[in-house]
């Protein structure tokens, strides 16, 4: 098996300060995207602590005891500490932030998450959003209050419901799926989502190239002035036996980060 993979993240057109963090980790099988929640104090140091937290668990744990438990204990200190941050660095104030995380390992894979940043699966062309949104809004369209077409403009649109940091107890979804030959992932935080459509997504990851679909969906978020910081992740999955790699296939590449 053999994963690639290729991260960029982006301020944005409008905001100061990038408050958005990721993580590659191909060799362990993890990658990770944390928005911090702006509004919040430190957003930024919130989601780089997740991302910090996650790192040294991964790299101190061997790959064979790797597993999703790990994974959530991890989280759960990471909002432990913001907590307590909250309380002796920031006065009280909050400092969240939300996390999506790709967990990958022999022929499957795991995806957790809390708040509303964003895994989605294409398979065989077609693209799945796996994650499902811890926020007000979709709250509002399980009880058929709201239309799904309007969540997104909705005045409760960017309140959350779930984040790390916020609360003592962490909640953390978590969904498991086989892996199947060029599958295809896309982590992000939500301020791709918020300026480029499903469908949108859809056809920029069918390019087959994971680092053209990457700067195809920075581009589309950026030309129409990312009102937000703008983080993905694309991890492409390949069964070597089933097509092996060319030389010059996609690679891992971070890409400009501001």
């Amino acid at each position: 098996m053999l994963q690639t993979s290729h991260a960029q993240s982006h301020r944005g057109t409008v905001r100061k300060v990038n408050e958005d963090a990721y993580l590659e980790l191909p060799c362990h099988g993890i990658w990770v995207v944390a928005d911090g929640m702006g509004g919040h104090a430190a957003g930024d140091v919130a989601s780089q602590l997740i991302i910090d937290t996650v790192q040294q668990v991964v790299e101190c744990t061997g790959a064979e005891e790797m597993n999703c438990d790990i994974l959530v204990d991890a989280l759960k200190g990471a909002n432990e500490r913001l907590l307590r941050m909250s309380e002796t660095e920031f006065a009280g104030k909050l400092a969240g932030s939300t996390v999506v995380i790709l967990f990958i390992k022999n022929n499957s894979c795991w995806l957790l998450w809390a708040g509303d940043s964003r895994g989605y699966l294409l398979r065989e062309q077609q693209l799945l959003q796996v994650t499902k949104d811890h926020s007000q809004v979709n709250d509002m369209v399980d009880e058929g209050v709201l239309k799904p077409e309007d969540a997104e403009t909705h005045p409760l649109a960017n309140v959350i419901t779930r984040a790390v940091g916020v609360a003592a107890e962490l909640e953390v979804d978590i969904k498991k799926y086989d892996l199947q030959h060029e599958d295809v992932f896309l982590l992000c935080s939500d301020g791709l989502n918020k300026e480029v459509s499903d469908a949108e997504i859809e056809q920029a990851l069918r390019s087959g190239s994971i680092i053209d679909s990457g700067m195809a969906l920075m581009h589309a978020s950026l030309v129409r002035n990312a009102r937000d910081n703008v983080t993905c992740i694309l991890v492409k999955h390949q069964d070597q036996a089933a097509n092996p790699p060319l030389c010059g296939d996609d690679s891992t590449i971070p890409v400009f980060r501001k």
